[in-house]
């Protein structure tokens, strides 16, 4: 079973029942610190702290738990560049299932090496929307596997809502909720959670300027192709699908585009202040508010860490 149409108020409450048993309920964390540096409250949703380190194994658990048993039996299918891939990987070892997992050559090691710890089989391609998803096609006609989207998928999108329902569980009256966007299953579920449980939060999204597809889509009405794509931010390399772009279209307040500058200086910044590690594509919702003082002054705020798996001897500071 799939959703077939956006997630509902329901859809979101069932998928956080149907994963709680399966995922870390992660902590949001504050820095007096940081708070004092931008004149505002921050409040750190932690998924760095998630199975596999990030966000994605809320919609990888919902999507592979909501499939049938005809639909898991070869496995499941899908092409990422790192944290899908892992997610997925994980969510499939704990149904006893195979995992097919297409990545792109340029992948971070770290990323290659955790999905590789989770036994899937990975198939490299190059580093293009095109290229990943030929070989996700030539892998399903071979193996009969399921496929499972990273984000163009209704069942994923709901799994991710869960990050940000639990923000608005703890805290109700927050003024802004940032959010990395790549192919925005974050942001799009993030959206609908505000919708339903906090009416008052504006969405924001938070994009590498290397890499403002997303930002141009909304802009334009029209969905751009994520087309050599020039960021730090590996985990943002992805374009909208028609399902993301409806959601952020109706509900996103705006989406703000980053420097990779700043993203490493908020990389670096939490580092110091909070003692914790992000991977670029975390830290881009900091660097939003350090780029923007005088929008978030007096706000309070919440912010995604959408995950944690970078290499330490690459530290790009």
């Amino acid at each position: 079973m799939n959703l077939l149409t956006e997630p509902t108020e329901e859809d979101i409450i069932s998928a956080q029942q149907r994963i709680k048993n399966q995922i870390h309920r992660t902590p949001i964390l504050t820095s007096k610190s940081l708070n004092e540096i931008f004149g505002c409250q921050m409040f750190l949703k932690c998924e760095n702290f998630q199975k596999v380190g990030a966000f994605k194994f809320r919609g990888a658990s919902n999507a592979v738990l909501c499939l049938a048993d005809n639909e898991l039996k070869n496995g499941v299918v899908t092409h990422s560049s790192g944290n899908h891939a892992a997610a997925l990987s994980l969510a499939a070892k704990m149904k006893n299932i195979p995992a097919f997992i297409v990545m792109p050559r340029t992948a971070p090691e770290i990323k290659k090496t955790a999905v590789a710890g989770y036994g899937a089989k990975i198939t490299f391609s190059e580093p293009t929307v095109k290229s990943r998803e030929e070989t996700a096609a030539k892998i399903i006609a071979e193996t009969g596997a399921t496929f499972v989207h990273p984000y163009d998928n209704y069942t994923i999108i709901a799994g991710q809502a869960t990050c940000a329902k639990e923000v608005f569980e703890e805290l109700n009256d927050l003024d802004f909720l940032i959010s990395p966007v790549g192919g925005a299953g974050l942001v799009s579920g993030s959206c609908l959670s505000a919708k339903y449980f906090s009416h008052k939060t504006k969405v924001i999204g938070a994009e590498p300027k290397g890499a403002d597809d997303a930002f141009r889509s909304l802009r334009d009405k029209t969905i751009y192709p994520s087309v050599n794509p020039n960021t730090i931010c590996d985990g943002l390399l992805t374009q909208l699908c028609d399902k993301t772009y409806s959601i952020l279209n109706k509900y996103l307040s705006e989406i703000i585009t980053v420097d990779d500058s700043s993203t490493l200086k908020a990389m670096k910044l939490i580092w110091e202040r909070m003692k914790i590690i992000v991977e670029p594509s975390s830290a881009i919702t900091l660097g939003v508010v350090l780029d923007n003082p005088e929008k978030f002054s007096g706000k309070k705020i919440g912010l995604i860490l959408s995950g944690g798996n970078v290499a330490l001897n690459k530290l790009l500071w």
